[in-house]
């Protein structure tokens, strides 16, 4: 339990960083200079005013020098975070395991709310997940029945395949096949609809997904993300009288919030 609470701590931390990077990254601004300032009056942010959640709390919300509102996001991401890494800890240990879900956790709960407020899917956090999730499967071998249809094959073939590259391999089939689907979906929705349905950035972030939990699950996301997608989206749509043809759904929202069900939820697909 000791070890769960740190990690709680430390995911409040790394909350805290992944809403710089939410902020910064979609605007092309550095992550590390300058220092965190107030978007409205521009004033740094002193050290006591930047301690996740409670500073939030303290300050009622507001900013302490020119009271402008500071977004119900920040406190949200930390806690999120800080129980995701709770969650990963207190279920796995200090396992390996545990620490690659909650990296997994991190660059999920980051894309989900970059994407929700900016329609943007940093490839800091795609791309530099789908590395790290390969990397990961070198280390954390990879128990996703999913992939061993191809994988099978090469055993039938009588070539045998070492067990670190098994995980790579199956951690590349996880990335490649599901966001290839994805791809030639929104493809086929342009080349119909003449207007693009689909942004790259939900590719390769489905791609990170099954890099990281493997070929089921990220079919798993794909199916659970599309249809909460389709049905919230077009409930939303409707009750705030939006016009479908140009509103900008966050797909990747939702593919995040379903990628986190896999991850928690993998005994249950």
């Amino acid at each position: 339990m000791i070890e769960a609470l740190l990690a709680l701590l430390f995911g409040l931390i790394i909350g805290s960083f992944l809403n710089v990077c939410i902020y910064r990254w979609p605007r092309d601004l550095s992550v590390v200079r300058p220092r965190s300032h107030c978007p409205s009056c521009e004033k740094t942010i002193a050290w006591y005013d930047n301690v996740p959640v409670v500073s939030y709390l303290l300050l009622g919300g507001r900013c302490r020098h020119c009271r402008a509102r500071i977004s119900w996001r920040y406190p949200v991401v930390e806690l999120a975070t800080g129980g995701l890494f709770f969650y990963f800890v207190y279920t796995n240990g200090v396992t390996p395991l545990a620490i690659k879900m909650c990296v997994f956790s991190a660059l999920s709960v980051g894309l989900i709310f970059s994407d929700l407020e900016e329609r943007i899917l940093p490839d800091e956090m795609t791309k530099g997940g789908i590395v790290l999730a390969l990397i990961f499967a070198w280390f954390v071998p990879m128990e996703d029945l999913g992939g061993q249809g191809i994988l099978g094959l090469l055993w039938m073939a009588g070539l045998h395949v070492p067990p670190r590259w098994d995980s790579v391999a199956q951690a590349a089939i996880g990335a490649a096949v599901p966001s290839f689907f994805l791809w030639i979906g929104g493809f086929l929705y342009e080349k119909i609809r003449h207007r693009e349905g689909l942004g790259f950035g939900d590719v390769k972030l489905i791609a990170m997904v099954g890099a990281f939990l493997g070929l089921q699950a990220a079919l798993f996301t794909l199916l659970i993300g599309s249809f909460a997608g389709a049905v919230l989206g077009y409930t939303y749509i409707k009750l705030t009288h939006k016009d479908p043809s140009n509103y900008e759904l966050p797909f990747g929202t939702f593919l995040g919030i379903a990628g986190l069900v896999a991850g928690i939820w993998p005994k249950g697909m």
